[in-house]
């Protein structure tokens, strides 16, 4: 499989946004299993426990200038998953990431591919292909820079309608 955004993100010089769009996705994460039976939480003060490469790599692009965005589109009521990911979001903020909400009913008169991606400096896509039950099947790039205008109009579109995470209540 090709390289994750992690490479491309390390090599950006002045953005990253990501759009993800599923309601579900691959549940072997331990820090999902471990917040589902209840015994898991993401706070602050407990940085020690969650902070890995992921986190690492944001915070290195966020030092070098590199402004990184996520947003969500989801289904409401959120499913289990999305839950877990609200509740680990707060890992995304404190990292350096910028991630807002977006009710999947609020999109119906916007343009949004119906894959998960990535722009990094207004030029590299990477989209997720994945299975029907959430595993990644493939990571495909381009840099086509009509795809990447598209999908970084696309994620703008998402961006101003959603709800900064620190105001989005999860319904």
């Amino acid at each position: 499989m090709k390289p994750p955004a992690r490479e491309p993100l390390a090599k950006a010089t002045a953005s990253a946004i990501h759009l993800e769009v599923r309601d579900h996705y691959a549940s072997s994460d331990p820090d999902y299993l471990e917040w589902r039976n209840g015994n898991r939480e993401f706070t602050r003060e407990n940085r020690d426990t969650w902070w890995e490469g992921w986190h690492e790599a944001v915070q290195s692009a966020v030092s070098r200038g590199v402004k990184v965005r996520r947003a969500r589109v989801v289904s409401e009521p959120l499913s289990e998953y999305v839950q877990w990911e609200y509740a680990y979001t707060l890992t995304n903020c404190l990292a350096g990431e910028e991630v807002r909400w977006l009710p999947r009913r609020e999109t119906k008169n916007l343009a949004v591919p119906a894959v998960d991606f990535w722009v990094f400096d207004s030029s590299l896509v990477l989209f997720h292909h994945f299975s029907g039950d959430g595993v990644l099947m493939e990571r495909e790039y381009t840099e086509d820079p009509e795809l990447a205008k598209w999908c970084t109009a696309s994620f703008e579109a998402v961006w101003e309608r959603a709800t900064p995470h620190e105001g989005y209540s999860p319904v």
